[in-house]
């Protein structure tokens, strides 16, 4: 594999790390003592951990711990991390911070399991993730001195969803968690898949060196499964054909355990079902605080159904969201102004940080913090922090746009005549992510123009005219679109748009370039799964079909003068695997079942297709 492409996927993380280094690269050696040692679990199985215990022992100090299949590399008593903790606020209030490589990665022992799954432990020795989370602290309180009985967790995307795991049946020691962009349900909306469509892209990177096969605990895996130059990904995976060419003898080669895993789980089968998270946080008692990114382009489902889940599963937990404009774990990094054409006027990163140490040193030190917000959300399009005592906000209300006739989008129902507009969706020419040729995945799509796909005939765009006065939209978005096809299957993508005035109608401004189209909320919805995520169904070719799903939520102003767009496609290459658009299991067809389709958008009064948008009325949040 090509370096650039691993590169992209994991350059966010990397950024941050770096970004959280002290001014005084000794800073760690100078005021913490470090070990590393392998805990026992339940079963017999070891797992490595470092721990970093401050110098300081004038008082008894909190456990702050990051469990993580991605290493807690330096290897050896004499070699240190180059920071602590999620900032360094924290790590210069010091803590006892904790690293610990998962089971079955790098030094651990035992076996490793893609997101573990959570399970009822009838027996003494059966292990989950929070097993050994609770087996890991109890030796903790035991073994290292000059503790305080307390432990928080904290996690970036896959550690983020051990954070999570950690939450069932707690150690009672555990006080404060917080799970960011945590990794959460695969198939509904996460890394692997969303609504059921394949995300080929990111994992066909990731899965390459993360899957690399691992006979005995190591500090360095050595590698990927295979090298492949990728300069340009659209005509890579084009060439590439059929996903199940993904295991031919260069490529996979069925030496990935969780790529094949993968293809074999086309549908939201027992596989998945175990591997979702969200159905086991009940009775949680720690205090939670989740946070996630708008712009995150892996885990933005993970931060928010978390939230949700905990909010509906055990009413009256401590648990509290924040979501602020950052792209994958950007909130970890010292600064963060801006992201692509975005200028957001301040570093959203200090308030963050603000939130986040408070959090910890309250409920691990009896700090006296003020109360955190249920909700502290920063609204893009006005640049401005809020806070809601419920999220969504319960004040917002639903308002629908409706696809109309002639491109036009606007609240009311259309004719009773059948209307529809209609387009050719090709697999041999798929719509394109992104605007240009990237090697890899460029996370920046979820805001960049675009014009590049209204200008396509095989997408269809509707607008309302310039908007008289500012809407303010938080909350979830829900599609509903009535289509047919000629085919058996069929993906839809539905894209909400902010769009800037044009020179005619404005001012440009280097932000504000005239005419961009900038993104707001995409996503894909595989059309079979329309009625059972479990027992995919056929098109019936021709036959109108209504297709409603949830789009993540946004909080974002429309201002004056601009307007408010939807795009609707059946591609999203090569981000999402393409759909042959006949009745087959994706992982296994071959290029003969791919088939061009005719899809009919209709929008009519008996039909209305169109975004239901969660309206704010002035004066709902405090802001910040």
């Amino acid at each position: 594999m090509k370096p650039i492409l691993l590169l992209a996927l994991l350059a966010p993380l990397w950024c941050c790390c770096q970004d959280r280094r002290p001014a005084d690269p000794d800073y760690v050696k100078t005021n913490y003592d470090k070990l590393e040692v392998d805990i026992p679990m339940r079963d017999g199985k070891k797992l490595h951990t470092a721990i970093y215990a401050p110098k300081d022992h004038s008082h008894p100090y909190p456990f702050l711990m990051e469990r993580t299949p991605y290493s807690v590399a330096p290897y050896g008593d004499t070699l240190y991390r180059r920071s602590l903790g999620p900032n360094s606020d924290l790590m210069q209030s010091k803590y006892i911070f904790v690293y610990q490589d998962v089971r079955g990665r790098y030094m651990s022992e035992g076996d490793f399991q893609e997101m573990t799954p959570a399970i009822d432990k009838k027996k003494g020795t059966e292990t989950d993730e929070s097993s050994d989370t609770w087996d890991t602290i109890d030796w903790l309180l035991k073994n290292v001195t000059n503790n305080n009985g307390r432990v928080g967790l904290w996690g970036i995307s896959y550690p983020g969803f051990y954070a999570s795991a950690s939450l069932p049946d707690a150690h009672p020691a555990i006080k404060a968690v917080s799970p960011q962009a945590p990794v959460t349900d695969e198939f509904i909306g996460d890394d692997a898949n969303h609504n059921g469509a394949f995300f080929l892209l990111d994992n066909f990177g990731f899965d390459n060196f993360f899957d690399v096969k691992r006979p005995q605990p190591v500090k360095n895996y050595g590698g990927t499964i295979f090298r492949a130059r990728i300069d340009d990904a659209y005509k890579f995976f084009l060439e590439l054909g059929p996903i199940k060419n993904t295991n031919n003898p260069e490529y996979f080669n069925h030496q990935g355990k969780i790529w094949d895993e993968y293809l074999g789980h086309s549908t939201y089968d027992s596989y998945w079902k175990a591997r979702n998270i969200r159905t086991h946080l009940k009775s949680v008692k720690p205090a939670v605080l989740v946070v996630g990114g708008w712009f995150d382009a892996e885990d933005m489902f993970g931060a928010l159904r978390t939230y949700e889940a905990i909010e509906k599963q055990t009413p009256g937990n401590d648990n509290h969201l924040v979501m602020g404009p950052w792209t994958h774990g950007a909130w970890s990094g010292r600064s963060w102004n801006k992201f692509g054409p975005l200028d957001f006027g301040l570093n959203v990163n200090e308030r963050y940080k603000q939130i986040e140490t408070a959090f910890f040193n309250h409920y691990l030190k009896d700090s006296a913090a003020a109360p955190l917000a249920e909700a502290t959300v920063f609204e893009t399009g006005t640049n401005q922090w809020k806070e809601y005592a419920t999220w969504p906000p319960k004040e917002a209300r639903a308002a629908r746009f409706l696809l109309q006739p002639n491109g036009e989008l606007a609240p009311m129902k259309g004719s009773t005549t059948v209307s529809f507009d209609e387009y050719v969706s090709d697999p041999a020419s798929p719509v394109p992510y992104i605007d240009g040729v990237r090697s890899g995945r460029d996370n920046s799509y979820v805001v960049t123009d675009q014009r590049f796909a209204s200008q396509r005939a095989d997408v269809l765009t509707y607008q309302t005219p310039p908007l008289e006065t500012p809407i303010t939209v938080t909350g979830r978005l829900k599609a509903d679109i009535f289509l047919s096809s000629t085919g058996t299957d069929a993906d839809l993508v539905v894209k909400l748009i902010d769009v800037i005035p044009g020179k005619e109608e404005g001012i440009s401004t280097p932000q504000d370039p005239a005419g961009y189209q900038r993104l707001v909320r995409a996503d894909v919805f595989r059309c079979k799964f329309r009625n059972s995520w479990e027992k995919p169904t056929p098109l019936k070719p021709g036959q109108i079909t209504e297709v409603q799903f949830d789009l993540n939520e946004i909080a974002h102003t429309f201002k004056p003068g601009h307007r408010i767009m939807v795009q609707i496609q059946s591609s999203w290459f090569p981000l999402v695997d393409r759909n042959p658009q006949t009745f087959v299991n994706i992982p296994t067809c071959s290029e003969s079942d791919f088939q061009k389709a005719t899809i009919r958008i209709y929008h009519d009064a008996i039909h209305p297709s169109g975004l239901t948008l969660p309206v704010l009325t002035p004066g709902s949040a405090v802001l910040q």
